[in-house]
């Protein structure tokens, strides 16, 4: 499963990189020129929480506060369309119920969203709404999450939203989502299970 998934990850960057080339004669006829590739930082609280399933019973933890934040690249495909990629850190993990203990654990994740930037009418502005995966590899976590035998696995999958306002000199106000899709138990299956769920607000700027 995971030399799949890496095989997955690896065509959509290297599909990712030869979009851009194939539309550069049709940004020329639909914009006039080429617009540039832009880049911008944003950083923002996340809130996450962990999805567990023990011999299929599911169990969702309370809301754990942290912190989320990166660079990105805007990559214009087509009037209005872009390709999104980013290089964040975003804390995950979440709270348990019984005893409140904290689960915190720690990503780099590389999210990568086609994005719909309608402009305002009145050229204030434009909104932001983008879909794509995200690819996660877990750094660090609390009670060594990621090194003990029975513990996570580092490699994380999922599915990333965001939908926002940018203003016309580049500030950004974005709500991203993001959805495990995989199992990161070691020796988990389909009855015993542990998922990343997590939502945030990031502030950003396109330079």
């Amino acid at each position: 499963m995971k030399k799949f998934t890496l095989s997955i990850a690896t065509l959509l960057m290297v599909g990712l990189f030869m979009i851009p080339a194939q539309k550069a004669d049709a940004q020329v006829a639909n914009y006039g020129y080429r617009p540039p590739i832009t880049f911008g930082v944003k950083v923002g609280p996340n809130f996450s929480s962990i999805t567990s399933k023990v011999n299929g019973s599911k169990n969702t933890t309370d809301m754990l506060v942290g912190f989320q934040g990166g660079v990105y690249a805007n990559i214009p495909i087509a009037p209005q369309f872009y390709i999104q990629p980013s290089l964040m850190y975003q804390g995950k993990g979440g709270k348990y119920k019984e005893g409140d203990v904290k689960e915190r654990l720690n990503y780099i994740t590389l999210p990568v969203d086609f994005l719909f930037k309608p402009e305002m009418p009145n050229g204030s502005g434009s909104w932001i709404v983008g879909v794509g995966p995200y690819f996660g590899y877990g750094i660090s976590g609390s009670n060594d999450a990621f090194k003990n035998d029975d513990a996570l696995k580092r490699f994380d999958v999922g599915a990333n939203v965001q939908l926002g306002y940018e203003m016309a000199r580049g500030l950004n106000f974005v709500l991203n989502a993001d959805l495990g899709l995989i199992n990161i138990a070691k020796n988990g299956d389909s009855d015993n299970s542990i998922k990343n769920t997590s939502f945030g607000v990031t502030v950003g700027y396109t330079l």
